[in-house]
């Protein structure tokens, strides 16, 4: 149950006039820096050094940072939401795994999730990268 997930989504960035505003900036940033973690806590988890309750734990707190950032650009915002629900997703289906169920369709809508968020961040990305926003790292 490897959480090698990074956003996705469906849509693309408006055609208004926009910059990468420091709420951009910011939303990138705490992205990267909470999907990194999140690796790290799940990489733990499967190699049995890190408790699971500690990873729904730490996925939740994921969800809450992300679900705190205000990007102004709407590819992002779209990301933002997609990325708190991957988040919740992956935190329930380690509390489920841990109470010995099948964890298979929470895994299924985080990957997914996972998958439009990137979607989103690819078809927005040339836009992105002429108002200034890089989120290469995110994909």
């Amino acid at each position: 149950m490897c959480l090698c997930l990074l956003a996705s989504g469906c849509a693309q960035a408006s055609a208004s006039a926009h910059t990468c505003s420091a709420t951009d900036r910011d939303f990138i940033q705490t992205a990267q820096l909470n999907m990194t973690a999140l690796n790290v806590w799940a990489d733990g988890y499967l190699h049995g050094s890190v408790k699971p309750l500690v990873v729904v734990k730490q996925a939740r707190d994921a969800a809450k940072i992300m679900n705190g950032t205000s990007p102004s650009d709407p590819s992002l915002e779209k990301t933002k939401y997609l990325m708190n629900a991957m988040f919740n997703e992956y935190a329930t289906a380690v509390l489920v795994k841990s109470e010995h169920k099948d964890p298979g369709r929470h895994i299924y809508r985080a990957y997914g999730l996972a998958n439009f968020a990137h979607d989103v961040l690819s078809e927005a990305q040339p836009q992105l990268v002429q108002r200034g926003c890089d989120v290469r790292s995110l994909l």
